[in-house]
């Protein structure tokens, strides 16, 4: 039992460091859209904005998920999301199946 509870932890700090990666990533893309000189204005800057400021709350959300212990379980279906789509998409909030249903 006390393995399963380490590999567990373990889990989770790796979560933390990838959705920390990300919002860092993503952090630094918007310092890099606000530098580009372009105006405001400009239609597809804001639309990169939107997305990212969308994927940050999408990253705090995920931390919320760990903080009260529903992180990596999908919201369409309750299964387990596989550690694979997680590791690539840290702060998915599904499955693939219930994604491709709710896109």
């Amino acid at each position: 039992m006390t393995l399963d509870v380490t590999r567990a932890e373990f889990h989770l700090h790796e979560a933390r460091q990838r959705l920390e990666h990300a919002r860092t990533s993503r952090m630094a893309q918007l310092r890099a859209l606000g530098e580009t000189g372009q105006s405001a204005d400009d239609h597809l800057l804001s639309e990169q904005r939107s997305a990212m400021h969308r994927v940050l709350k999408e990253i705090d959300d995920a931390f919320a998920r760990i903080a009260d212990g529903t992180y990596g379980t999908c919201l369409g279906c309750a299964r387990p999301i596989p550690a694979e789509r997680l590791e690539i998409l840290p702060y998915t909030r599904h499955c693939v199946p219930c994604r491709s249903r709710t896109a």
